[in-house]
């Protein structure tokens, strides 16, 4: 993996972006802006899985009030993704959000660019810049003739210049496209010209599956090579699915480290449990431990306690038995009925 690029540092809220910081993890409210309390459950649920920033779309009174009491009820980083008007950015920061994503060429004239700026410096509130392939600018599209890498970096740049003009630098950028392709050169484009933060993501990418496979790459790809500073898998699913997979994806880049870690072998003949089953139990009971573990879940003797030493615990099908190995070795033999129990007996005694 190549070094991480050095970016400048931005604050929100409690937490910092950019920099030597850890690359943070986003993720969106899908509840209906009037019902706050399902927005107050939804945002511990998205924290309790590991989020660590919160983003709601704000479209209206009914949303600065939810944001009003999401900050009483939760401690979580709050950003107000907001389209065009620029009064409901005004409203949200005088509410307590800690980032807009806002277009500033989206908002109207100098001076309600102006205005949203003064307020932001005033709360030291960092401003996203959020283009994507639906938001390129006509003037930019009829110079390149189709949505391209240069048009969304030079898209980019019209906002950040706008910015920049009015003395305003916490600024964060993301580029997404729904290509995977478009999407990593975009990013690396943008990250030649700029020292900004960069928020990552595949947009619109998917249900569950197919959005984490196409993220996993978009992402993946481009935080191996030392570009991103925060991250959003964008899922058509539960939000909470969404931090399981970013954590993942940070996790198989050994860019974190807090957490459980799954290996697990994908089967052949010699297995003689029902090991897709188990791994699946496993997988998700593994969501409720909060311990820097490896954990195994292999298929036979031949690649159990050895091919997989060095894992901290782990287990292994032996002709309709389960055996349960520790650092490489055999510490119990219980039924197959009972493996994954025992399994989960032998992760609490783990310090």
């Amino acid at each position: 993996m190549e070094l991480r690029k050095k970016t400048r540092e931005v604050k929100i809220g409690n937490l910092k972006m950019g920099a030597d910081n850890p690359i943070l993890i986003q993720s969106m409210l899908n509840t209906k802006n009037g019902d706050v309390k399902a927005a107050i459950e939804q945002s511990i649920a998205l924290k309790n899985a590991g989020c660590d920033i919160v983003r709601l779309a704000v479209t209206d009174e009914a949303s600065i009030s939810c944001v009003r009491e999401l900050k009483k009820a939760v401690d979580i980083p709050l950003v107000a993704d907001i389209q065009f008007d620029f009064r409901l950015a005004l409203d949200a920061i005088s509410a307590g959000i800690d980032k807009i994503r806002i277009n500033p060429g989206n908002i109207g004239s100098d001076e309600r660019v102006k205005a949203v700026v003064k307020k932001a410096k005033e709360r030291n509130i960092p401003i996203r810049i959020g283009v994507n392939t639906g938001s390129v600018h006509p003037s930019v599209l009829e110079k390149y003739k189709t949505v391209c890498p240069e048009a969304l970096a030079e898209e980019a740049m019209r906002h950040v210049k706008i910015l920049e003009e009015n003395d305003f630098s916490d600024i964060v950028i993301s580029i997404k496209a729904s290509s995977v392709p478009l999407m990593i050169d975009s990013y690396k484009l943008i990250s030649e010209k700029v020292d900004y933060p960069l928020h990552l993501g595949v947009t619109e990418a998917g249900t569950e599956y197919l959005g984490t496979l196409k993220s996993a790459v978009g992402i993946g790809s481009l935080l191996s090579q030392g570009i991103g500073d925060t991250i959003r898998v964008s899922l058509t699913a539960d939000p909470v699915r969404e931090i399981y997979a970013a954590k993942d994806i940070l996790k198989s880049l050994e860019l974190i480290k807090s957490g459980p870690t799954l290996v697990s072998c994908p089967t052949c003949a010699r297995c003689t449990v029902n090991l897709i089953d188990i791994a699946n139990e496993v997988t998700e009971r593994l969501k409720n431990v909060d311990k820097n573990i490896k954990v195994a879940v292999m298929g036979c003797v031949v690649n159990g306690p050895g091919e997989a030493r060095d894992a901290d615990i782990g287990i292994t099908g032996a002709k309709g038995e389960g055996l349960i190995f520790k650092k490489g070795e055999i510490i119990r033999k219980v039924p197959e009925n009972e493996i994954v129990s025992a399994l989960f007996e032998e992760i609490d005694k783990l310090d």
